[in-house]
């Protein structure tokens, strides 16, 4: 028997750009008749909220999200309609998947072919430009959504979807081997956390930055072989170089939304070194000196790459490494009038 799907549900809506978040329990839900071939319907269990989300609301990226709209983009539940006319899918009803913050993207451009599918220009954006999360029923896209291994629970899943996912990339992509030091600002947050353990997965030794008592002892018990407290450090980039022999760091994976994170560890980095830019904020420039960029003392150059979430592949990775327990997401959970 099918399984019976409400006309109505309950959801968190952004009205307009910068207005308050307001619960609503009769947004309609898309029956199996309305879904585009391609398209899902997925019954949530729980959802992930991520700083993106804020952004969302706000309005405050230079890409302008859609309005009105339901946020969310880290949403895990059980797929209970699928378009008609759908060919090759590689779920089925019944499937429990997780949406990402890459909800659909074309698989035919250069972009997507290179496996470059969250730089498609037809891509779509749970929660930015398609509703997201932030509700009972999603609609998606049954070639994006990703299935969640049987043994890792739902809430434990949600956030290895974007934040799991957007820090695995960004390591993977590092140019780290095996025993190499990488630094994580904001390594007690909701990104950082998940990168200690993931970079301790890859075998990296870690240097973790932040502040204060709860993050010092969570960033240890992850695994973090030092610990800098951003408040109490009169040198950041002293502390990091004399943690590393003098020589700097062989990759910084910045994730925080302030511009100082990223200038810090273009002077941190050893000759070679990689900065894995990873936070979006809203309005700040990236500032660094072009000689020492390029020459880097030693006529070895550093370089600079944008880490933007990940792809399919990505996904499939990080939440298979946390369905072996390698890593695990700290979270509180919460109901959905606590969003506004």
């Amino acid at each position: 028997m099918p399984p019976n799907i409400p006309k109505t549900q309950i959801a968190a809506i952004v009205a307009n750009r910068g207005a308050a978040i307001q619960v609503k329990h009769d947004h309609p839900v898309k029956s199996q008749a309305e879904l585009a071939p391609g398209e899902c319907l997925v019954k949530l269990h729980c959802t992930g909220v991520c700083h993106t989300d804020l952004h969302a609301a706000l309005g405050d990226w230079p890409v302008p999200p859609k309005s009105p709209l339901i946020g969310g983009h880290e949403g895990v539940g059980e797929i209970v309609a699928i378009g008609n006319h759908t060919t090759d899918s590689p779920v089925k009803v019944g499937d429990r998947v997780g949406i990402k913050w890459l909800a659909d993207s074309c698989l035919n451009c250069e972009q997507c072919r290179k496996g470059r599918e969250q730089n498609c220009v037809d891509a779509k954006l749970s929660g930015y430009t398609v509703d997201g999360t932030f509700s009972e029923y999603v609609v998606s896209f049954v070639r994006h959504v990703t299935l969640i291994p049987k043994n890792l629970d739902s809430n434990a899943a949600a956030s290895i979807l974007c934040a799991g996912v957007t820090v695995f990339r960004a390591l993977k992509y590092s140019q780290t081997t095996e025993g190499d030091w990488v630094v994580l600002p904001g390594a007690g947050g909701g990104l950082g956390h998940l990168a200690i353990q993931y970079a301790k997965d890859m075998g990296l030794r870690v240097i973790a930055i932040d502040s204060g008592a709860e993050k010092k002892k969570l960033c240890q018990d992850l695994g973090a072989d030092v610990w800098i407290d951003f408040k109490t450090s009169k040198d950041i980039v002293s502390d990091v170089k004399k943690a590393t022999d003098g020589l700097g760091a062989h990759s910084a994976i910045v994730t925080t939304a302030s511009s100082s994170g990223y200038t810090q560890a273009v002077d941190y980095l050893r000759c070679g070194g990689t900065l894995m830019a990873v936070g979006l904020p809203g309005k700040a420039n990236l500032e660094a000196s072009i000689f020492f960029t390029v020459f880097k003392h030693a006529v070895q150059s550093i370089s600079i790459l944008g880490s933007y979430v990940g792809n399919r592949q990505d996904a499939i990775e990080a939440i298979e490494i946390a369905a072996r327990g390698a890593v695990k997401c700290h979270y509180a959970v919460k109901t959905i009038d606590d969003l506004q």
